[in-house]
């Protein structure tokens, strides 16, 4: 037995208002940035690191 349901019986969500969209793109390049400096750090780090020994 599928527990699937079929798109016909699933209620349609509304529409995300535009400024809604736009939290969430800002929530997304915030988290990307984030991402990218603490990714840059590391690797800064670990290069930092290999020249010690």
């Amino acid at each position: 037995m599928s527990t699937t349901q079929p798109w016909a019986r699933t209620a349609a969500a509304p529409p995300l208002r535009v400024r809604d969209q736009a939290r969430e793109a800002a929530a997304l390049i915030a988290f990307s940035a984030a991402a990218a400096s603490c990714l840059a750090f590391v690797l800064l780090l670990l290069t930092y690191l290999g020249h010690q020994g």
